[in-house]
């Protein structure tokens, strides 16, 4: 594999269980508490991520947890429980906005705030959770935690020295993938681009360690390691404008993910989208959140705020998505 294994394993990857392990109808709807139509849709996305909601609904997590103080575990078990167990057509997710500021520093509420800054700030709190504050464990180990076995994964960076041939890889773990779209109309094609070779020569020329020369050089992105469910952002916010991308990108009901894997053995790896979240408006500041869901009757719902409504795949298939959420 080329990486370290882990000197200890946080949670036993058999414990993982990807098919809903119970039917029921969909949950409730959230309330907007004042522009917070950007953490509801994440919430709604999360809670309808199969292995998550079956882990959270054991309520193993809260019987173990010895975490003083802000645990995002325990908040989440007890958002998803409230959520799929309520009678009503809506809450108000004040069990997730009162920890706002402990999710990310910089969240204000009654601020707008980019939905996938903010899914990634509660899947890492999560996962800073599961570590309990063990900070010493090795990379693999932080890796084998509940968090990091449904939404991780790793990528390999491959440098090919393209004078002595030597090559040099080094890996780096992913909860996500950010995907560019300024060229593509498709994710399929947004991801052929991802894992494109690229030259690096001239002032980016590489300094090879093996001819000892800085030398013309390919380097490749590939993904190394895949996750159990891959959550895609494709990036329709410019970094310095704000300004949104706002054109139509195509993605499949199904995906496989074969072809953008390291060992491209021509084997499939399917995953079927159960989420995806968007963004109406002009701008990451503005505008408004919401999704759609498959839940565990296996029906696709809209989630906009408060609201829960039967919809069907092929309206879910053309939306402008901002992420796109797959299970394996």
């Amino acid at each position: 594999e080329g990486m370290a294994p882990p000197q200890r394993i946080l949670f036993p990857p058999e414990k993982i269980c990807m098919a809903w392990q119970q039917t029921q109808r969909p949950g409730a709807g959230l309330h907007n508490l004042g522009n917070t139509c950007f953490l509801n849709s994440v919430l709604q996305c999360l809670t309808y991520t199969p292995p998550l909601a079956n882990y959270l609904l054991s309520r193993e997590h809260s019987r173990s947890c010895h975490q003083q103080g802000f645990c995002m575990m325990c908040v989440m078990e007890a958002h998803l429980n409230e959520v799929l167990h309520s009678s009503a057509s809506a809450i108000q997710p004040w069990t997730v906005v009162n920890v706002l500021t402990r999710i990310g520093e910089h969240f204000q509420l009654g601020m707008q705030e980019d939905a996938h800054e903010f899914l990634r700030y509660t899947v890492e709190a999560m996962q800073r959770a599961r570590l309990g504050g063990s900070s010493d464990l090795d990379i693999s180990s932080q890796a084998t935690t509940i968090v990091h076995q449904i939404f991780g994964g790793s990528l390999r960076s491959r440098v090919t020295c393209l004078s002595c041939k030597a090559i040099s890889d080094t890996y780096e773990a992913f909860l996500d993938i950010p995907l560019d779209i300024k060229a593509v109309s498709s994710l399929n094609e947004a991801l052929e681009d991802f894992v494109k070779p690229e030259q690096l020569d001239g002032e980016n020329g590489y300094k090879c360690s093996k001819c000892e020369q800085l030398a013309t050089a390919s380097k490749r992105l590939t993904i190394h390691r895949s996750s159990n469910v891959l959550t895609v952002c494709l990036k329709r916010f410019d970094a310095f404008s704000g300004r949104k991308i706002s054109k139509v990108v195509q993605y499949p009901e199904y995906l496989d993910l074969g072809t953008y894997m390291s060992q491209a053995a021509g084997e499939p790896l399917l995953y079927s989208l159960y989420a995806v979240l968007v963004h109406e408006g002009y701008s990451c500041q503005r505008g408004h959140y919401y999704c759609f869901v498959k839940a565990s009757d296996g029906r696709w719902y809209k989630m906009n705020d408060a609201s829960v409504g039967l919809c069907d795949i092929k309206t879910v298939l053309c939306q402008r998505a901002y992420l796109l959420f797959y299970a394996r």
